[in-house]
């Protein structure tokens, strides 16, 4: 016997010591510890193998803890944490070794940090310049991971480079050379021929140029491009530049302007518009053919002119914009106050008088002799004791907040669908039942709009019912169960700012009802009435209040770089820039028109050409080979024609150099402006402490303007270089 309690008592302690372990397991984990908790499971199912509870708990918990430090580890990659997610996933399978999750978690992290490394090899080749290599190793990258950000990112900053590395070929300088000209009905191909020989550009004319037609033109110290802008435009003519001298001038017809306008391809992936609201826009604005559409992926492909491209690219970003949403904080609450007391006795409403008839079959014979005794019977119970009094109240808190995008409605429902069945007779089928449901309880539509000023219009509409009575009517198939509701409705619009609350409250129902039952005349005295009668006082208020705050949670942000008005060309030909006559400087080449003297035919002459605009004027900077301490730079405007104002931008080494007179605006740059007929300025640096080899002093904008306010072309220096120290 002592042997059998000394086991007991051996087997109740190691029973309670597993126990124990796994309510400390259960608690760690409950408080955030899982590793000490995993620990300890393990360490009760090693005690006690053959407990299943233990042992289904533990595989249960190291599944779960398994499986956050795997959500862990995918966040920690994510955010290219690439260390911290590979400790997280080792983590994992150290506790479920057979996890396939971290695993491949692993093997996310060895292929991020090889990417990574190609990354940096990328950068490295894109700094060099060398766009093919980058391209190269970047779509190998995306190849593997097509969803890389940064490779993607990368990539297209290299394709935009390689096609801005490219740009179309443009005219050399003398075509943005100011010349004059007077031509009074001369013919086009001989105004070009003039033109060709004085600014050294070749011109090719289309077959299709009618080479007798004539051009009157007077105009005065124009640049270059915008008098060929003026000539090309009202002859209907057009050009295409080939290189740095060559233009092909070709008739502007739409059959010429298939031939020779270069056309883009480019791609729009929408992320907020809708793919046939862009297409229509550019069809209707651009007058763009070209146009695919792709509803899957949003796309919208366009093939035009750059120009034309440039401009529908404007308009896709004025229309690909995010939705404003807001989000609506509602409360509701509802208030319901009853009182019921019935107090009194209830008498039967009436007495009969019957005689005794003689029982048929169990039911009372319709006929009774006349000498038959009578009777009087009444309802049982024949008396009623009324003694009720009940006091309720009611509080009904709704505080729902829904998410709602602009102009779109959204809808709340708090209470219950109640069913209502409807029996109805078939021929061949009999009887067939149908169930509808009825909501009943507090329904809240709204739909919202937001503005621009941070304000938002709510269209609310607010019904709250209650079922009062279940009426059952009675049919030759059987029975059809209605309701009575008790409903009140509030609709209004109401504007409101960010975060306003609005309080919308008054929906008050104050039913009062009162009824008794008594005898007459016993029932009417006052001390009597409650001894020969029954009365009933019921009493219901509710009240219902409802709060509602919109919190705009994005707003419609306007596209920046989009321009608030943008020239689309003409009719005709969307995409055209404006025809504009820049103003320049005087002192221009002048070409002078066709003079007949007596009979003799016409003969071209060409004026001199002034020094100003044969030799371009060159500003002048001077300053010290050497210096320490302040040193002074001389800036001079070439003496060849009177200037009236003008403006030197110069730039510096910050962490060398310090303007003193004038003060930089900004650091690195300083700004010398020329008053009146001031030819030259001085402008005074500081060495700053510990400043040592060449502090390079470079232009970089020069503007200068003559007395009539006429731009003169100025070309600025290379830079000046000042060795800094003893």
């Amino acid at each position: 016997m002592r042997t059998l309690v000394s086991l007991l008592l051996v087997f109740v302690a190691t029973a309670c010591a597993y126990d124990r372990s796994y309510e400390e397991a259960r608690r760690m984990l409950s408080e955030g510890q899982p590793l000490e908790g995993l620990a300890k499971l393990e360490q009760a199912v090693k005690d006690n193998p053959r407990n299943t509870t233990y042992r289904a708990a533990l595989i249960r918990e190291r599944e779960r803890v398994a499986a956050a430090f795997v959500m862990q580890g995918d966040a920690s990659l994510k955010a290219s944490n690439l260390d911290l997610a590979a400790a997280q996933f080792k983590e994992a399978k150290r506790i479920d070794p057979d996890g396939f999750r971290s695993n491949a978690g692993l093997q996310e992290v060895e292929r991020a940090r090889r990417h990574a490394e190609r990354i940096k090899e990328a950068e490295a080749a894109f700094e060099q310049k060398d766009f093919a290599g980058a391209e190269s190793i970047l779509r190998a990258v995306l190849a593997e991971n097509p969803y890389h950000s940064k490779a993607r990112e990368l990539l297209r900053k290299v394709v935009e480079t390689t096609v801005a590395a490219e740009p179309p070929p443009t005219l050399k300088t003398p075509y943005k050379k100011p010349i004059t000209l007077e031509f009074r009905d001369a013919q086009i191909r001989t105004v070009f021929e003039m033109l060709s020989k004085t600014s050294g550009i070749n011109f090719v004319f289309d077959r299709d140029v009618k080479p007798d037609a004539k051009i009157t033109i007077f105009v005065r110290n124009t640049t270059l491009d915008d008098v060929l802008k003026l000539i090309l435009t009202t002859n209907q003519l057009d050009r295409k530049v080939l290189n740095d001298n060559s233009v092909l001038i070709y008739p502007n017809t739409p059959a010429k302007q298939k031939d020779y306008r270069d056309l883009v391809v480019r791609s729009f992936y929408l992320a907020n518009a809708d793919v046939k609201q862009a297409s229509a826009m550019v069809k209707a604005m651009m007058k763009t053919q070209d146009v695919f559409i792709d509803e899957k992926l949003n796309l919208l492909v366009v093939k035009d002119t750059p120009d034309v491209v440039r401009l529908t690219d404007q308009l896709v970003r004025t229309l690909d914009l995010a939705e404003p949403e807001v989000m609506l904080e509602v409360e509701i609450l509802e208030v319901a106050r009853t009182r019921l007391q019935e107090i009194g006795i209830r008498y039967p409403g009436s007495v009969n008088l019957q005689g005794q008839g003689t029982a048929t079959g169990g039911t009372t014979a319709s006929t009774i002799p006349i000498d038959s005794p009578m009777i009087f019977t009444t309802a049982n119970p024949a008396l009623v004791f009324n003694l009720r009094a009940s006091v309720g109240t009611t509080n009904l808190l709704a505080n729902p907040r829904i998410r709602v995008k602009n102009k779109e409605k959204a809808r709340i429902h708090i209470g219950d669908k109640v069913p209502v069945f409807t029996s109805t007779a078939t021929a061949n089928v009999g009887v067939s039942t149908s169930v509808s449901y009825l909501d009943v309880g507090l329904k809240l539509d709204v739909e919202s709009q937001v503005f621009l000023q941070d304000e938002v219009a709510i269209k609310i509409g607010l019904e709250v019912s209650n079922i009062i009575e279940t009426i059952t009517v009675a049919t030759g198939t059987g029975s059809t169960v209605a309701y009575r509701l008790g409903t009140r409705n509030a609709n209004t619009v109401l504007q409101l700012r960010d975060g306003e609350t609005q309080i919308l409250a008054g929906l008050i129902s104050d039913e009062d009802r009162r009824s008794s039952q008594r005898i007459p005349g016993l029932g009417d005295l006052p001390m009597l009435s409650r001894i020969f009668g029954s009365s009933l006082d019921n009493r219901a208020k509710t009240e219902v209040v409802l709060m509602i705050t919109p919190r705009i949670v994005r707003n419609l942000m306007r596209p920046e770089g989009v321009q608030a008005e943008v020239p689309v060309g003409t009719d005709n030909y969307p995409g055209l820039p404006p025809l504009r006559i820049g103003k320049t400087a005087p002192g221009s080449l002048a070409l002078a028109a066709p003079r007949t003297t007596g009979g003799g035919p016409a003969q071209e002459t060409v004026r001199d050409v002034p020094t100003a605009a044969a030799t371009p004027l060159v500003l002048g900077v001077t300053a010290p080979e050497r210096a320490q301490g302040e040193f002074a730079v001389e800036v001079s405007i070439p003496p060849v024609v009177p200037t009236r104002a003008a403006r030197v931008d110069l730039q510096f080494d910050p962490k060398q150099l310090q303007a003193v007179d004038p003060v930089a605006a900004m650091p690195g740059k300083a700004s010398v402006n020329f008053t009146g007929e001031a030819s030259s300025r001085s402008v005074r640096f500081k060495v700053l402490p510990g400043a040592t080899g060449a502090a390079a002093i470079t232009v970089t904008d020069v503007e200068v303007v003559d007395r009539d306010g006429f731009a003169i072309d100025v070309t600025a220096p290379p830079p000046v270089s000042v060795k800094l120290g003893n």
